[in-house]
């Protein structure tokens, strides 16, 4: 058995901190400075991380490797089997046709891109990221993006800047459910201060899309809309969260946010046409291989049909019929009938008797105090885990979209190749947090980050981003690290529940930096290998929004707005 040790560098929990965060300084610096592709990046990181853990904290090497091994395992499934399912179902859509007819009537809804970005990445990603989370909408919302006419590196950019607020209650509330079980909380008193925080955050998303998309005047001209989208969205959440369901949290605010938008729109006076985005250079190419799939008609990045430029020439307008219009709606409709299904207590109790649970081999571990770490259990939920639901509902879509077996199976092996990088950087990451967690050099970094005392109520947050950078989950962040704040509100006469919820609300904030996602983005709108370019246009906009939550943990965490806490 390996023992972890919080301070095996010169007996000094700050010496071994630095030595402890050298994985993760090593990975940013690739991907922002050296803009180096992803999953080189990540291997790299992957071999830091293990040597480190060899030569630093002493962990055998074989206990190392078979914590990065596992960790590999855990990238694939289910993470990774939850996105490739997500996004062969979108690749139906895409080659029957009907993903056209989808993106058609969303720009009926606005011609103005700032709008078409609130309502797609921000209200209709959510709604994913309630459903399936994961990379789901990120990998969904920013192709639906580019098929409106965006830019790839700008709908990478939006679709991950717009998957933050929502975060928290993805996958039916999959992290904070996971948060009350290691803290020993109550999950509705968990989720109820979750949403006391996030639906603040939620109200300046929107207007930050619009700001991506347009700038100043983008604000100047949309922000009643992009402000109403935020504050209903906001409101819904808390709303929902605090007195009706946590797990139902993001899916009500998701309908609710997209219907005031429609409204908006629908009272708004017209606006003068918006010109065109300007391109930003060689970084907003995509790839020659997904160029030459628009151009061939795959359309992964839109249609060339309904008013749409195609070459020189302009192609007519195309009028779909109502059968059409719902067969294209269909595949979400089928996509949130799964997925509430399945989580109904009969259903979920019978799905639930498929999984198997065994300790990793020879994987034997025990923290600082000589407890044994659940790490080595791996749990295999054949049927429970969003993947195969994802993987479900794209059968049924097969059938409502008329898409014969040889069809769905070359977009099945489609998104393989759309997404085997992603596969590769997903699989590395999470090894690399695997042996991170087992060696206890995350444990030495959340240790050293709880000794600040009634300060740590400002920190807090930056551990639940921490957590989720590295692992590109904010369910695995909690499972990191929210024992741990529970500990530290302890020690610093804090409100456990407070702290224990700001893991899970400054998590989401890591969601856009997280190397798995950036790289789920990149493959998604075909700018494979220029991962570094999406992080530095995203990295400022999670700090911002991170210095936000940690301002709103430190007055929660004080009479200024201790009222709050429940």
């Amino acid at each position: 058995m390996y023992r972890q040790v919080l301070d095996p560098v010169a007996g000094s929990l700050g010496w071994s901190s630095l030595v402890a965060a050298l994985p993760l300084a090593v990975l940013f610096v690739l991907l922002g400075g050296v803009r180096m592709r992803a999953w080189t990046a990540s291997l790299i990181a992957l071999a830091v991380s293990l040597a480190v853990a060899i030569w630093a904290y002493g962990m055998p090497a074989d206990q190392a490797f078979l914590a990065g091994t596992e960790g590999a395992a855990f990238g694939f499934f289910p993470i990774l089997w939850i996105v490739i399912n997500a996004l062969w179902l979108y690749n139906i859509t895409v080659t029957t046709g009907h993903f056209d007819v989808l993106r058609r009537t969303f720009a009926q809804v606005s011609d103005d891109q700032r709008l078409q970005a609130v309502l797609i990445a921000f209200s209709f990603g959510a709604l994913l990221e309630a459903l399936a989370g994961f990379g789901t909408p990120v990998a969904v919302t920013s192709v639906m993006l580019i098929a409106l006419g965006f830019q790839p590196l700008k709908a990478a950019v939006l679709a991950l800047t717009a998957n933050t607020a929502p975060v928290a209650f993805g996958a039916m509330a999959t992290p904070i459910l996971t948060l009350g079980k290691v803290t020993g909380e109550s999950s509705d008193t968990l989720g109820a201060m979750v949403g006391r925080q996030t639906p603040i955050l939620a109200v300046f998303v929107p207007l930050v899309l619009v700001a991506i998309v347009d700038g100043r005047r983008g604000l100047r001209e949309t922000w009643p809309v992009a402000l109403l989208c935020g504050a209903s969205f906001g409101a819904a959440q808390y709303v929902t969260a605090n007195f009706v369901s946590v797990p139902l949290a993001d899916v009500v605010a998701s309908l609710v946010s997209a219907a005031a938008v429609v409204l908006a729109v629908r009272l708004r006076p017209e606006a003068p046409p918006v010109p065109a985005p300007v391109a930003g250079g060689a970084a907003d190419e995509p790839t020659p291989e997904f160029a030459a799939r628009v151009e061939g008609g795959r359309v992964e990045s839109g249609s060339v049909e309904g008013g749409r430029v195609e070459g020189d020439r302009r192609v007519a307008p195309v009028t779909d019929s109502r059968a059409e219009i719902v067969r294209a709606y269909a595949p979400y409709a089928i996509i949130i009938a799964v997925f509430v299904g399945c989580q109904l207590g009969p259903v979920k109790d019978v799905l639930d008797k498929a999984t198997a649970t065994f300790s990793w081999p020879g994987l034997d571990l025990a923290g600082p105090d000589g407890e044994a770490l659940s790490l080595p259990t791996f749990t295999l939920n054949y049927l429970t885990t969003p993947g195969t639901q994802m993987l479900v509902a794209g059968l049924l879509t097969m059938a409502a979209l008329r898409a014969g077996p040889g069809r769905a199976v070359r977009a099945y092996w489609t998104t393989l190749v759309q997404l085997r990088w992603a596969i590769i950087t997903v699989m590395a990451v999470l090894g690399l947090a695997f042996v991170m967690n087992a060696s206890g050099q995350t444990v030495t970094l959340g240790t050293w980050m709880a000794g600040a005392g009634g300060a740590f109520a400002l920190l807090s947050p930056i551990l639940g981003w921490l957590g989720t950078a590295v692992t590109g989950s904010d369910t695995s962040s909690n499972s990191l690290f929210g024992a741990l704040q529970v500990t530290a509100a302890g020690k610093a006469d804090l409100s456990p529940v407070l702290m224990a919820a700001t893991n899970s609300s400054g998590g989401v904030l890591g969601k856009m930096v997280s190397p798995q996602n950036l790289a789920i983005a990149a493959a998604a709108v075909g700018l494979d290998g220029r991962e570094g370019d999406v992080f530095r246009r995203v990295i400022l906009w999670s700090l911002l929004f991170l210095t936000g939550m940690c301002v709103l943990s430190g007055l929660q965490s004080t009479g200024v707005l201790g009222w709050m806490v429940p």
